[in-house]
């Protein structure tokens, strides 16, 4: 499979053009307090620029970023500068909603695993109670009558222990959470990965272009 199929996951590239008369080493230059942070090494040739971050502070306008390409090309109206930036952040958040699916499954496939042992004990506690005597039905306990007047919701029959048992099973092989935290990294990644894009973008943009 070709990589660029898939690096589009972690991988933001684009282009801009520079202004009438910029040259590649004014470019640079406008540009070259963003690569003069804590954690971030630079080198840099005639028309390309690659950084590198590591352990990049949360105040950095590209910290997101671990690095990337910079280059200066000519252009049908001039020059062009074009980026090619990766991200393991945007990496992590698009593999974490697959990694809860999978967990999701499991919790799914456990349960089904333990129903048949759940259901051959509740069957022969049944089998037991038969052969004891009949315990006195639980009856619900009674409303306070300032309770009722006030709109207070009936105090709820109390469970068997039975039922409480097999509520706690069923919580307990729930894939719920995991489909949520699925859904939750899915957005921040679909998020992320077209804010980040746009707002690196206007990074240049406003350091290219800006007085």
């Amino acid at each position: 499979m070709n990589r660029r199929f898939i690096d589009w996951i972690w991988h933001i590239r684009g282009s801009l053009e520079l202004a009438p008369g910029q040259s590649g080493d004014e470019a640079f230059g406008r540009l070259d307090t963003l690569f003069r942070q804590a954690g971030t090494s630079h080198d840099r040739t005639r028309d390309t620029l690659t950084f590198r971050k590591k352990d990049q502070a949360a105040q950095d306008k590209m910290s997101i970023f671990d690095g990337g390409v910079l280059q200066i090309e000519k252009g049908a109206a001039g020059p062009v500068l074009r980026y090619h930036l990766t991200s393991r952040a945007l990496l992590f958040c698009f593999l974490a909603p697959l990694l809860f699916l999978g967990f999701a499954q499991i919790t799914i496939a456990l349960g089904k695993l333990n129903k048949p042992s759940t259901e051959a004990a509740g069957k022969s506690g049944k089998a037991s109670d038969a052969s004891k005597k009949p315990e006195k039905k639980q009856a619900a306990l009674p409303q306070n009558p300032i309770d009722k007047a006030l709109g207070s919701p009936a105090p709820e029959k109390p469970k068997k222990d039975g039922a409480d048992k097999a509520e706690k099973e069923k919580k307990k092989h729930s894939p719920t959470a995991a489909y949520v935290f699925a859904g939750i990294f899915a957005a921040l990644y679909l998020i992320g990965r077209i804010l980040e894009a746009w707002l690196v973008k206007r990074l240049f943009k406003k350091r290219l272009l800006g007085a």
